[in-house]
């Protein structure tokens, strides 16, 4: 008997439902802060002291109020250290509780590694590892040897109960569409960007059949983007700044091929096991890896997932999920004024009608392709590597630079 290396976490950590605007700067620094308050909760005063990405960014992102929000009228102070970065991960914090004389009662580093999950400096994972295999090679050859598919593999290994843990996700996904197409007015954070979905949705009615499914598509994916940059609730998918691509894609799949509830979350189940994936070989941290790990991970979830929906064979759907990270390499993450705004929101829109083109091209082949998704799985987490950090989610380089130029005008 063959024993196995469990080398994946469940694909439950992957998709979490909460609040925008960032899951690194904002859901994970709010579950850490639970977390440490709930150990430490009659202690005098707490102190937060954020490092690298954390603190450049971390007004920009709300990590201020979700710290606040968790603390409430506990006594806190919040220090922000953008220019010391910890060894293990760009994303730390270090949180402390005093009593009434300013002695100090605990302390612990933890960081915020993508996606809201939290680690400290014992531990890599948030939970126990549960896949017995950790690179999709293998997990090709499993399936090929039983015969079965992406989806059935992840039943086999989180069991039945995943299912409706996935359709809880999908009815998410699919209320912060209908909240962001119904919504209008300015995202909050000193752009003054006005929100698109709604007129969007609207011009699209009126267009005929190829303009106007497009225009449709669009509008989902800045429905769920304008969404979460105003704080609103969406689904890490994998990460909150690239949460509007794999719904925008499936609600469109569900609206114009009449896509059923059921197939759906067997779709969403395959494109979790390719996030995974990459969260495990890699990183879904802009902090670490830049926007390709963001935006180019859900592109990849997102094409997967319609190769699946439309028949595609694993090989099809590895090489669709293939063809959404690859184009997406070297992608930077230099938010405008370190908010989830620009160019953040119309990434997810492309990246969702990339997505659909990725299933077309691999529709039409036998699945076969000179480089797997392993290898460029591989090399985006070492362009990541390479990447300096003014292009890993500090604002301190590419756009970013115009949202000083912006608001230091403001400030005249």
């Amino acid at each position: 008997m063959k024993l196995y290396f469990y080398a994946m976490e469940t694909i439950r950590n992957l998709y979490r439902v909460g609040h925008g605007p960032s899951s690194s700067h904002t859901l994970g620094p709010a579950n850490a802060a639970m977390s440490f308050l709930n150990k430490n909760f009659d202690s005098h005063s707490f102190c937060v002291t954020l490092y690298g990405s954390l603190a450049a960014t971390g007004r920009g992102h709300r990590t201020d109020y979700a710290l606040k929000s968790v603390f409430g009228k506990k006594e806190l102070t919040i220090k922000w250290e953008p220019d010391v970065y910890q060894e293990k991960h760009p994303n730390a914090m270090l949180f402390e509780a005093f009593d009434s004389n300013g002695k100090v009662l605990a302390s612990k580093m933890m960081y915020s590694v993508g996606g809201g999950a939290v680690v400290d400096d014992t531990n890599a994972t948030e939970s126990v590892e549960i896949y017995p295999h950790n690179t999709m090679d293998e997990i090709l050859d499993y399936c090929g040897k039983k015969g079965i598919t992406l989806w059935q593999y992840v039943e086999e290994v989180e069991g039945d109960h995943i299912w409706p843990f996935l359709e809880k996700i999908w009815a998410a996904m699919e209320e912060s569409i209908k909240r962001g197409l119904h919504t209008e007015g300015v995202i909050p954070g000193g752009l003054n960007l006005q929100r698109k979905a709604n007129s969007y949705a609207r011009k699209a009615a009126q267009y005929r059949e190829s303009f106007r499914k497009r225009a449709t598509l669009y509008s989902y994916a800045l429905a769920v983007s304008e969404e979460n940059a105003a704080g609103g609730i969406i689904v890490t998918a994998p990460t909150c700044g690239s949460c509007g691509v794999v719904p925008a894609v499936l609600k469109y799949l569900k609206q114009f091929n009449g896509f059923k509830k059921n197939e759906i979350v067997k779709a969403l189940a395959t494109a979790a096991l390719i996030g995974n994936l990459v969260k495990k070989n890699a990183s879904i941290s802009g902090a670490e890896v830049g926007c390709q790990g963001e935006v180019g991970v859900a592109c990849a979830m997102a094409s997967a997932a319609v190769t699946q929906l439309y028949g595609g064979t694993n090989y099809q759907i590895e090489y669709s999920a293939e063809m959404g990270l690859e184009h997406h390499l070297g992608l930077t993450c230099d938010p405008i004024g370190g908010l989830v705004q620009i160019p953040c929101i119309e990434r997810n829109v492309f990246a969702a009608s990339r997505a659909l083109s990725h299933n077309t091209f691999a529709m039409l082949s036998d699945g076969r392709h000179m480089i797997s998704f392993d290898k460029v799985v591989q090399t985006m987490k070492q362009t990541g590597k390479d990447l300096p950090s003014l292009y890993k989610e500090t604002a301190g380089g590419g756009l970013a630079l115009f949202g000083k130029e912006l608001f230091d005008n403001q400030d005249e």
